[in-house]
């Protein structure tokens, strides 16, 4: 039972001996991507819903919604909900294009290891090669990977709020 529990780390410890130290940090951007891409639907999802209701409500509530006072005062409302719901997202769009750099990384490393193998043995030993062959592309696929993954969310979200501000900018009529 407890083989069969510890089994996905046995694996996760097997890739990043595999892919080299490269391969941790690539590993630790995922992590943090998927916290933020996490983060950011649970908050348009479950907190952004009442914060919209309740600012409806609150514009619904003036009596007088046509000033330059209350244009004002509805610019304000919509920006401070959209900048609560693009929050996290920047950061989302970082961890993007440094996950594949990070692979591009892992790859001079192991190929690196590939001339070092050469010049240790005086011959282009196939077993020494391989291995440093290895640790570069098992890096550069972990980092594309968590790269396109997180475009997809990236855009997804992106677009999400998007449409959210739209409609925000609807639902508070003059």
């Amino acid at each position: 039972m407890l083989e069969t529990l510890l089994a996905p780390y046995h694996l996760l410890l097997e890739f990043l001996d595999l892919g080299g130290w490269v391969v941790g940090w690539i590993v630790l951007c995922a992590l943090v991507m998927w916290t933020l891409v996490l983060e950011r639907a649970w908050f348009l999802l479950r907190i952004y819903p009442p914060l919209r209701r309740s600012c409806v409500a609150q514009w619904q509530a003036r009596d007088e919604r046509s000033s330059w006072i209350a244009q004002r005062i509805r610019t304000a409302m919509i920006s401070e909900l959209c900048q609560a719901m693009e929050a996290g997202l920047p950061l989302i769009r970082v961890m993007v294009p440094m996950s594949p750099l990070l692979g591009l990384l892992g790859t001079v490393v192991g190929m690196l290891q590939v001339f070092d193998a050469m010049t240790a043995s005086h011959s282009a030993d196939t077993r020494a090669m391989a291995d440093g062959i290895s640790h570069a592309m098992v890096a550069t696929l972990a980092g594309l990977v968590v790269s396109l993954v997180g475009l997809f969310f990236a855009h997804l979200l992106g677009s999400r709020v998007k449409r959210e501000a739209e409609r925000l900018d609807e639902l508070l009529e003059v």
